[in-house]
């Protein structure tokens, strides 16, 4: 027998994702890691912060522009040491 599986995804369940422990913690102007993938880390400098901390704008080095991460997006940002 097949195992039930959501097709239509307007009627699938929605489920609040809270941001990790470190990202409540992030204030403008602090130095961060953001690992975008396995393997491929970026840094740069966070640039704003929503009030709820489940996105963030982070000003990336060397001129690689500006980026929003999400919380959904799976992306981990690990303050660095000044």
């Amino acid at each position: 027998m097949a195992k039930r599986r959501i097709n239509d995804f307007t009627n699938a369940p929605l489920r609040r994702i809270g941001p990790d422990h470190h990202w409540r913690s992030l204030r403008r102007g602090d130095r961060v890691s953001v690992a975008l993938t396995p393997g491929f880390a970026a840094h740069g400098v966070v640039d704003d912060v929503t009030g709820d901390a489940t996105a963030v704008w982070v000003e990336l080095d060397g001129g690689r522009g500006r980026t929003l991460v999400h919380v959904s997006d799976g992306v981990a940002i690990v303050p660095q040491d000044s």
